[in-house]
């Protein structure tokens, strides 16, 4: 079987917004990368065995005191270099050439004009000016010994370098972002013609591979639970494991009474009937209402779901027996939060998934997906035969409904606010909107509105609808629906579900507002 990590790409992050779009681009070219701290050692970048070295951009200047820096035997090692904006500054820097403040700050949509078309400009004669997107303050102003300048712009004399002989490039765009329309293209050209890779990284050969991989580590007896939720990384995992070992997958399903309308039956139905797995369903809706009830922070309703939902899963894990393995939907961006030369984002609220299991379970953890991006999941899903509906599911926080509840959660305003979501759901769906956009939820106010209904005046709920596009849910930005579409998710929602008079629309972007309300 090919080794699909045989040849990899290191990418080391100094700081940039954009770090991550860098290696999901890679991956879309088919070939493994991983995002490193620029701190990381040298020691552990030769371990790493790249193939080639990506410098990303970042928001320091190169001169000034604490400025994230990197060893210069990183250029000894004999591989491909590409330095992106602040990477390309930091090349010129550490090899010689000077680096000053520009005379003004180039942001935003640029255009280059293309002195030599070759190297990772290869192709690019037919376009006198290439629009690039560019972010950045200072300039190269003297290059380092054998660098050539192969592209220029108004406000940057040197925007793309090449070394006279050895494989060291820099841009001072950013070719990783939509607004660089052919940054694809010069991703490729570096990866393709300037290290001479495969497109190798392919997901039908990740299933291959991590099959092959949970066999050796699980054994020809040993058994593994797996906690599943019904949403994308968690089903993904379980058709993952039960391909590799069939029935010595067990999963449990914790039904927390905070779920959508009809999803427990759904969950149940799709894994227990259609891929005939080991599933126990834990009905737990009445425990989790009672220990919710009255409680009103958000904070406290996390913490409640997620201490009931461990207590629940560890019951039903000891009940069966001699279980070794515990498997988890950990995707990469969370391993690149807990590594990132920034450092962990400041909690802004405890995370979303409550699926988090205590280590005193002396479990070894099984973490499938913890090389894949979100698209990549829904990647693996559709090779596995994964049901469309589950592939491409909107995120659903793991305490549910209860934070979409804002105030008290009773089993009344539980039964308003499902109706209203189906209604939503549907609505979303049936207009072609569904694939659209990232996120979509409905919210049930604690307040209540003046309405006339058949008449008569009514005193009832009010609901906020809130819809957002996002690539992968770090910044968002709520999506411009059609009138027609917000009009019918109004006046259905009004008419069929008793007890809301009153529809609002959510206008908020991430940041400063967060997609969940809660």
């Amino acid at each position: 079987m090919q080794d699909i990590h045989a040849q990899k790409v290191l990418i080391l992050d100094f700081g940039s917004q954009y770090t991550q779009l860098i290696a999901r681009r890679i991956r879309e070219s088919r070939v493994y990368c991983e995002i490193h701290p620029c701190t990381v050692t040298m020691e552990k970048i030769r371990e790493f065995g790249a193939k080639a070295i990506v410098l990303s951009g970042g928001p320091s200047s190169v001169h000034v005191e604490g400025a994230p820096l990197v060893d210069k035997a990183i250029f000894e090692l004999g591989v491909p270099v590409l330095g992106i904006c602040y990477g390309m500054q930091l090349m010129a820097h550490l090899l010689g050439g000077k680096v000053a403040a520009g005379l003004e700050r180039e942001s935003g949509l640029a255009h280059i004009n293309v002195n030599e078309a070759r190297g990772i400009l290869a192709g690019f004669e037919d376009e006198p000016e290439i629009p690039v997107w560019m972010s950045h303050g200072d300039r190269i102003e003297q290059m380092p010994d054998d660098f050539v300048p192969l592209a220029s712009s108004d406000n940057s004399p040197v925007a793309v370098i090449a070394h006279t002989e050895k494989p060291f490039y820099g841009v001072q765009f950013h070719p990783e972002v939509v607004h660089t329309p052919r940054g694809r293209e010069i991703i490729e050209n570096f990866l393709f013609d300037v290290c001479d890779m495969e497109p190798i990284w392919t997901m039908g050969s990740f299933i291959n591979s991590t099959v092959e991989d949970v066999r050796k580590l699980v054994g020809d007896e040993g058994r593994v639970i797996c906690g599943l939720s019904g949403g994308v990384d968690s089903s993904v995992v379980a058709l993952l494991l039960h391909k590799a070992i069939g029935d010595r997958l067990t999963c449990i399903f914790v039904d927390n009474g905070v779920l959508r309308k009809g999803e427990p039956e759904k969950v149940v139905r799709t894994f227990r009937n259609h891929y005939h797995m080991n599933l126990i369903h834990v009905d737990a809706a009445d425990l989790f209402l009672e220990k919710l009830a009255g409680v009103s922070d958000p904070e406290t309703k996390r913490k409640i779901i997620g201490n009931e939902f461990i207590y629940l899963f560890e019951r039903e894990a000891k009940k069966l027996g001699d279980v070794r393995f515990l498997a988890q939907g950990t995707l990469y961006p969370d391993v690149i939060e807990s590594i990132s030369f920034k450092g962990p984002s400041a909690t802004i609220k405890s995370h979303h998934n409550v699926g988090g299991l205590p280590d005193h379970m002396d479990l070894e953890l099984i973490e499938p997906l913890r090389e894949l991006f979100k698209d990549e999941v829904r990647e693996v899903g559709r090779e596995l035969g994964l049901l469309e509906e589950l592939i491409e599911r909107h995120p659903f926080p793991g305490p549910g409904l209860a934070i979409r509840i804002i105030g008290d959660i009773t089993r009344e305003r539980l039964a308003v606010l499902r109706e209203a979501d189906a209604i939503m759901r549907e609505e979303i769906t049936l207009s072609g909107q569904h694939n659209n956009v990232w996120q979509t939820l409905c919210v049930l106010l604690p307040v209540k509105s003046v309405g006339v209904m058949g008449d008569e005046r009514t005193y009832e709920n009010v609901a906020a609808v809130r819809v957002v596009t996002s690539l992968d849910g770090m910044t968002a930005d709520w999506a411009k629906l059609p009138y027609d579409v917000l009009g019918r998710i109004s006046n259905r929602i009004i008419n069929e579900v008793r007890g809301i008079n009153r529809v609002v629309y959510d206008i908020s972007s991430k940041p400063p507002a967060t997609i969940e309300w809660e």
